[in-house]
């Protein structure tokens, strides 16, 4: 008689178990998954700007008679900031239209100094 009550109270335990874990898996069904919310993660953000600055770089690079070995490129959330140095003004110009060109660019930050090339 005595096994018998926690034979009974280990069935008892299993059925509230069995139970609340049932509830929490209905519950959390009509909920949306975190990844498909309305803001984007910081991770996906992350990359979107990483990739809008490469994207930048590339068309800094085949801007013809654009120096760009000087110049650094941040992007947030699509506005660029251009800085470093070229060895003419003409240069700065040139560094704005090609990241201003870029898909995904909303504005355009230019901190570029002129430096001339040997100094």
């Amino acid at each position: 008689m005595n096994a018998l009550k926690p034979l009974k109270l280990a069935a008892g335990v299993l059925v509230v178990a069995a139970s609340v874990n049932a509830f929490a898996q209905a519950s959390d069904a009509g909920t949306a998954p975190a990844s498909s919310s309305a803001a984007p993660s910081a991770k996906s953000t992350k990359a979107a700007n990483k990739q809008l600055a490469k994207d930048v770089r590339h068309a800094l690079t085949k801007t013809k008679g654009l120096v760009s070995s000087n110049i650094t490129v941040r992007a947030t959330g699509g506005a660029v900031t251009l800085a470093g140095t070229v060895p003419d003004a003409a240069q700065i110009d040139k560094a704005t239209a090609a990241a201003k060109g870029v898909s995904g660019v909303t504005s355009v930050k230019n901190a570029l100094t002129i430096r001339e090339i040997g100094q």
